[in-house]
């Protein structure tokens, strides 16, 4: 039986639920994102990634702030239903047999998106084969591999045993998936009754295929030696597909994914020329990424957003009617959130936070590009504007990959700071940090902290999802900020000098700067002004920075 659903997304990770450990941060939330928005807008999709049963892991800090990864166990019979069908993909000339589990996103007005979650923990398989579905972004690159073959190989057939034989667009999110190319390649083959490639298959997949990219550092795109690719996948030269997919003496499934893909974006005005440069032989445009409006509201906002703008969750355009929301509303319905994340934070660390001191969030994945100390560059004019200006107190949180040494040192650096300014300016860093701990953050700060190393934060959502909910930012001109800041109305920019290429304590002194000068006055002092700066970035941010304008666009410019 044929199934009519025109477009097949592809994703390594996808945040389905909080209690789903399906992913692993901001690409994984924003693939749920885009699947609950395209579940309201009843765009006809179809989403496949693999089931993960020990998530990415479970965090948890040491007394010295060092990270333990623990594997992050759920119960699969509770969210997912097994859909009783079993597909085969060859690995190492092994047969590894494939089955799925479905998840069903339902759209506002009741349109169902079916996630089916790839699973090779099957008795027919070896117990090593049964473990390539158990760990995000787990192993080494021999299982990443693996992984990546069940993903895009696997997907495909099993789209096909499902009955989904129309899809018209396999949209890979990011290229762990790239290897569906090649599935498809097989069937273009297999369809004209030959064994080796020719120039119509290769355009006729080409039709087919969109490639979403997302970030320009270099470790976040997947590459392997060529001998370890013949020997997991086969020898590719008799169809002649490797010549596709090698750069540089390695298969780069980056590269697979442009060659093979009619359209391709980068996920901000910015990435989209970062990306144009990095690969200057692709055409290359650029979708910048949004946030599900009505999952990241907080239920405070929500509440308020359902009373003074009805339907803003079918049309989140709409959001910008919240400039004629009564100040004292927005700020109670901020106070509320605050002090749900003020409760989590002082029960689970005993911190003692304050409702009426400025607290600043900053979650991010701790790399070393991301800056997480960077608010330490100076600590002693860091205590003395906390002193002088206004009180501050700081939340921090986010995962180390557990490979990431240089990470997992940055959060104890961080740890060792803030005891240092114990007394002065109170810091938490929370672990853990999932869906349910950034709903709190991202809608319970006062003021939303980024600074990543320019040009490498591709997007960032985040800060996207803080504007939702009326916090501002104060963010380097990177990713998605570019386009979201207006000085002084939607938030602040530090260094917004002239683009140059700074120091890092140039840019530390002008987070400063801004902090003393102009942030913290403005919040104890004209907290008026600071409340037009709340809905501001509600109006402009939060009603262009979502998933819905996202997904339309990308059935305008991708999907077409």
């Amino acid at each position: 039986m044929t199934v009519t659903r025109q477009i097949a997304y592809f994703s390594m990770e996808i945040g389905l639920h909080p209690d789903i450990p399906t992913y692993a941060g901001g690409l994984g939330v924003l693939a749920g994102d885009t699947i609950r928005a395209a579940a309201d807008l009843q765009v006809p999709m179809v989403a496949v990634t693999l089931l993960h049963r020990n998530g990415y892991f479970f965090q948890q800090l040491d007394a010295s702030g060092w990270q333990i990864e623990e594997p992050a166990q759920w119960a699969v019979d509770d969210f997912l239903q097994d859909v009783g069908d079993n597909t085969i993909i060859t690995i190492e000339g092994r047969t590894v047999h494939v089955r799925a589990w479905r998840y069903d996103v339902t759209g506002e007005g009741g349109f169902v998106i079916p996630v089916f979650l790839l699973d090779t923990d099957l008795t027919a398989n070896s117990d090593w084969d049964r473990t390539l579905t158990d760990c995000l972004y787990g192993g080494d690159e021999h299982y990443r591999l693996c992984q990546e073959v069940v993903l895009g190989i696997g997907g495909v057939r099993m789209l096909r045993s499902l009955g989904y034989d129309a899809v018209q667009h396999f949209h890979m999110n990011e290229g762990h998936a790239a290897l569906l190319t090649i599935e498809l390649l097989r069937e273009q083959r297999a369809a004209a009754g030959r064994s080796t490639l020719e120039p119509a298959d290769l355009e006729a997949v080409r039709r087919k295929c969109v490639f979403t990219t997302h970030t320009p550092v270099s470790a976040g795109h997947d590459r392997f030696p060529l001998d370890l690719a013949e020997r997991v996948l086969g020898n590719g030269e008799a169809c002649g597909w490797y010549g596709l997919a090698a750069h540089e003496g390695q298969l780069n499934l980056t590269y697979l994914a442009l060659t093979m893909s009619r359209y391709v974006n980068g996920v901000a005005k910015k990435h989209g020329e970062t990306s144009r440069h990095m690969f200057a032989d692709y055409k290359i445009d650029s979708i910048t990424n949004g946030v599900h409006a009505a999952t990241w509201a907080s239920p405070p906002f929500a509440e308020l957003f359902d009373r003074r703008i009805p339907g803003w969750r079918a049309d989140n355009f709409s959001l910008r009617y919240a400039l004629s929301i009564a100040s004292d509303e927005v700020w109670q319905a901020h106070q509320w959130a605050k002090h749900d994340l003020l409760e989590y934070v002082n029960r689970e660390a005993n911190a003692g936070f304050d409702a009426d001191v400025m607290t600043i969030g900053f979650a991010r994945r701790a790399t070393a590009y991301k800056r997480a100390d960077l608010l330490f560059e100076d600590i002693d004019r860091l205590r003395q504007l906390a002193h002088e200006a206004g009180s501050l107190q700081i939340v921090f949180a986010g995962k180390a990959h557990p490979r990431d040494d240089a990470g997992k040192r940055l959060i104890q650096r961080v740890f060792r700071l803030a005891a240092e300014l114990k007394g002065d300016v109170p810091i938490v860093y929370l672990p853990n940090y999932d869906m349910h701990l950034g709903r709190l953050m991202t809608a319970g700060a006062d003021l939303w902290l980024n600074t990543p190393q320019p040009p490498l934060e591709a997007s960032g959502t985040s800060g996207m999802k803080a504007a939702l909910n009326g916090v501002p930012s104060l963010s380097v001109l990177d990713g998605w900020w570019i386009e979201g800041w207006i000085e002084g109305v939607t938030g602040w920019a530090i260094d917004d000098d002239d683009g140059a290429v700074r120091l890092r304590s140039q840019v530390a002194a002008s987070l400063y700067d801004k902090l003393e000068k102009v942030i913290l006055p403005t919040f104890y002092g004209r907290r008026e002004q600071f409340i037009e700066i709340m809905r501001h970035a509600i109006a402009l941010n939060g009603s262009f920075f979502n998933t819905q304008r996202m997904v339309l666009q990308y059935a305008q410019k991708a999907y077409r």
